[in-house]
């Protein structure tokens, strides 16, 4: 008995909740939004890292609204396809997009992109950030970045950094330090961090960026050598290993991102609301876990700094892509 009394009571403060959230949402004037399920696109496979963190926000929001938030994946052309889509959906408020960088750095890099990231969405809030690693075999014979930098130079076109792939934080991190110190040393392109991780690992490429959370138990062990993450800060997976500006290369920073967007044109008390209540779940304690244990740092803002962020992301990615002459393959 005490049990069932003890349930009851449970959901009967969870109604509560939840009517005191939409009591307040038709105050602002969201009128009785949402009234049906609201997708989440994922322009991503599933179990990748911004599938995983959709499904960590869904999930909250569902349990905490007591409405159906759902993940749909839509893979596909460096999420463009799934992006696309979105950009087609009513601006109503029951379609969402979790981005990551490719959708700063694909303005750049497609001369057809199928959208405009800052006509055809509105941002809701960024999700997290998570660095990357510029790690090197232990025969490498540098134990500092400047050490590498000064090898690097000494020993034109022998070296190579492996990345995770075109457009990616990885890529864009080799490229940066490759254009600033005027580095000879070409840019070998895999397909996600843990090939370039094991490339490294062999010997075949043995100096690579790569997000950190593969290159985390090799760096410990020994079997790699991290120099420097590409974060503003330290990062609590690798605590010794310092900054690129700590390491004497500042104003280098490029690390995954992940937001929320939504159709340009969704009233602005919807945006306000959805942001508000992602930002609600992303700070609840078992979803930070979850996403640092992938590597990210919870990182959230308004839907007018992400905005302003979007704006200043593409172009400080296009200058880069344009002086760097970064391609797509063939």
């Amino acid at each position: 008995m005490k049990q069932v009394l003890s349930l009851i009571v449970a959901l009967s403060l969870a109604l509560a909740s939840s009517s005191a959230v939409f009591a307040q949402g038709a105050s602002a004037g969201l009128g009785d939004y949402p009234e049906r399920p609201v997708r989440i696109i994922v322009p991503f496979p599933p179990a990748g890292p911004t599938d995983v963190t959709a499904r960590l926000i869904a999930q909250s929001l569902t349990e905490r609204l007591g409405k159906s938030f759902i993940v749909e994946n839509q893979a596909g052309a460096s999420g463009n396809i799934g992006t696309a889509n979105a950009a087609k959906a009513p601006a109503d408020g029951y379609t969402m997009v979790l981005v990551s960088t490719g959708f700063f750095v694909n303005p750049s890099l497609f001369s057809n992109l199928p959208f405009d990231p800052v006509k055809d969405f509105s941002g809701v809030t960024l999700t997290g950030t998570a660095p990357s690693a510029l790690v090197v075999h232990p025969d490498v014979p540098a134990k500092s970045l400047k050490e590498l930098v000064a090898l690097i130079k000494k020993n034109p076109n022998k070296y190579a950094f492996g990345h995770a792939g075109h457009g990616t934080a990885p890529h864009l991190s080799a490229e940066m330090l490759r254009l600033t110190q005027n580095l000879d040393v070409a840019t070998i392109p895999f397909k996600g961090s843990a090939p370039v991780i094991t490339s490294a690992l062999g010997g075949h490429t043995p100096i690579g960026f790569a997000v950190v959370t593969p290159a985390v138990p090799h760096v410990k062990s020994g079997r790699l050598r991290a120099l420097a993450v590409t974060s503003g800060k330290r990062t609590s997976a690798l605590p010794d290993v310092p900054t690129l500006a700590e390491a004497g290369f500042p104003n280098q920073e490029a690390v995954t991102i992940q937001g929320m967007v939504i159709r340009a044109g969704t009233p602005r008390p919807i945006i306000e609301f959805l942001s508000r209540e992602i930002r609600a779940s992303l700070a609840q304690p078992d979803v930070k876990a979850k996403l640092i244990s992938l590597g990210y740092d919870p990182v959230t803002n308004t839907p007018a700094e992400f905005d302003a962020k979007i704006k200043s992301d593409i172009a400080k990615w296009a200058k880069l892509v344009k002086d760097a002459k970064i391609q797509l393959p063939n």
